[in-house]
């Protein structure tokens, strides 16, 4: 597919590597920075969801995404393992659960975006727990030059793994470097806690890109 994500905010927690690992499936392994897990809540505009040729898709190709993700290693390398990926249309909901297999969810979401600030809003509906939800309200600071290895670390990650059936497959993840920005605001969340993990402690590291132009390969079995 290609698409296009836009308006994306990250906000990761550091959590104890066990705890992640735990909710891992076999093949994975937790990828830490400093000795820990980060458990990372992103929110974002997805624009423009195409074929690999062809138009994007009217209407259901565009809308408000927040996903609830770690880092992992796997056979094929370093990637993301995604908990949850809350969206606003149903029919993709329903289509990327049969093909792609991910914990898509069904839910009302917003944002609202002015020249230094954005807000995130998000709350579930199918399959749940509906109700839950989730708002994000950043200021945007000043560009950042020189991304340090940890901002590497979060948002430079070119395969996402995936679980199709019994077996883990990986699909590969391609686009430009992001531009990052500093950011700093407030989180009130009830998604991290829903995934299944304990709730987040400390504030959150927090930065913020325009976005990217992505093309995801269809997932395949890793080798054994």
């Amino acid at each position: 597919m290609r698409q296009q994500w836009r308006a994306l905010a990250y906000a990761h927690w550091p959590y104890d590597p066990d705890v992640v690992q735990r909710r891992l499936p076999k093949g994975l392994e937790v990828d830490t920075f400093d000795g820990k897990a980060w458990v990372g809540l992103v929110p974002f505009h997805m624009v423009g969801i195409a074929a690999r040729i062809g138009p994007p898709v009217p209407y259901f190709g565009t809308f408000p995404e927040t996903n609830v993700r770690t880092y992992v290693i796997g056979p094929d390398g370093p990637g993301v393992w995604f908990d949850s990926l809350d969206i606003t249309r149903l029919a993709p909901v329903l289509v990327a659960r049969a093909t792609y297999r991910l914990p898509y969810i069904w839910s009302k979401m917003s944002i609202e975006l002015a020249a230094d600030r954005v807000t995130y809003t998000a709350r579930r509906r199918w399959p749940g727990p509906r109700g839950a939800m989730s708002r994000v309200d950043l200021a945007i600071g000043d560009r950042i030059d020189q991304p340090t290895e940890f901002d590497h670390f979060l948002s430079a990650r070119w395969r996402l793994y995936t679980m199709l059936g019994r077996r883990l497959a990986v699909g590969r993840v391609e686009h430009e470097p992001w531009q990052l920005f500093a950011a700093h605001g407030d989180i009130e969340d009830e998604f991290v806690t829903a995934a299944g993990y304990p709730r987040p402690t400390g504030e959150p590291h927090l930065l913020f890109s325009p976005g990217v132009t992505v093309r995801i390969d269809r997932p395949r079995f890793v080798r054994p």
